[in-house]
């Protein structure tokens, strides 16, 4: 998605290029929005390019945690630190980030560590984009951000299915069950109902069973597609109608066999090593 650096080069930020189309793609802890994220720049073919090159990237809210107080790093590392809260992210930070990337400019974007818990002083340089994915469980919570998207998707995913695979991956970390557990009860499920499952409304396509409904995954990158190849006047409509969308799409569950576009080789994607 980019490279690794402590600043931009000279006048590297100032380059213009066309302004991007801004997909926000959010969804519950472990629902699959980073796999759904990945599996689009696949089958785009964009995930061979080099970072310079991508006309598409992702980006994940996750970067943008606060920098925790020493008092904040002692419970995180309890797991008693609420990290699904509205108020663990730096939302300033975000939204101008994001409008930095809406203009076309190269930015540097934070770089957190989830296992000592805080931001790294190094950057990552992330580089002009024609469409930009931009995942995270709450996006949408944020009007000012929210705003910002041409398209919003929402991975709807049973939250049995959700909890297994936050315990079998937190588990691969290291983390003790109980903990793993507490921390899901007390945290992130009251967060999810509160905070998170509430944005779902103003998604414009919900997609269930996140990247097993391949059905969902084809439509939107052939709109993903449509976009690269010029086919630009759609978004633009819709840009220009701010945040007065009128229609909502849910996919349904994909029937066997069925495909729109050549899904190419199928990749088990490894979870991310992020909380959510």
């Amino acid at each position: 998605m980019a490279s690794v650096g402590s600043s931009l080069g000279a006048g590297e930020a100032e380059r213009p290029h066309p302004r991007p189309f801004l997909i926000g793609v959010s969804g519950g802890t472990a629902s699959g929005k980073s796999t759904v994220c990945e599996k689009i720049m696949e089958l785009l073919g964009q995930n061979e390019v080099d970072h310079h090159q991508r006309k598409l990237i992702i980006l994940s809210q996750d970067r943008f945690y606060k920098v925790l107080t020493a008092d904040q790093k002692a419970k995180a590392l309890k797991g008693q630190y609420n990290f699904d809260h509205p108020g663990a992210f730096d939302n300033d930070l975000m939204h101008t980030t994001l409008k930095n990337i809406v203009e076309g400019k190269t930015v540097e974007v934070p770089t957190y560590d989830f296992v000592t818990h805080s931001r790294l002083a190094e950057t990552t340089v992330v580089y002009p984009a024609d469409v930009v994915l931009f995942e995270g469980i709450l996006v949408f919570y944020n009007q000012d951000i929210r705003d910002m998207f041409h398209l919003r998707l929402f991975v709807d995913t049973d939250s049995d299915v959700r909890l297994s695979r936050r315990v079998l991956r937190d588990m691969k970390r290291g983390r003790d069950l109980e903990q793993i557990l507490t921390q899901y009860t007390t945290f992130v499920k009251p967060a999810f109902e509160e905070f998170c499952l509430p944005t779902k409304k103003y998604a414009d396509v919900i997609i269930p069973r996140g990247v097993d409904n391949m059905v969902a995954i084809n439509l939107i990158v052939q709109h993903i597609q449509d976009i690269l190849n010029g086919d630009i006047c759609k978004w633009q409509r819709g840009a220009m109608n701010g945040h007065g969308r009128t229609y909502k799409r849910s996919f349904p569950e994909q029937a066997e066999g069925s495909t729109l576009l050549a899904a190419g080789k199928r990749s088990h994607l490894e979870s991310s090593s992020r909380p959510h």
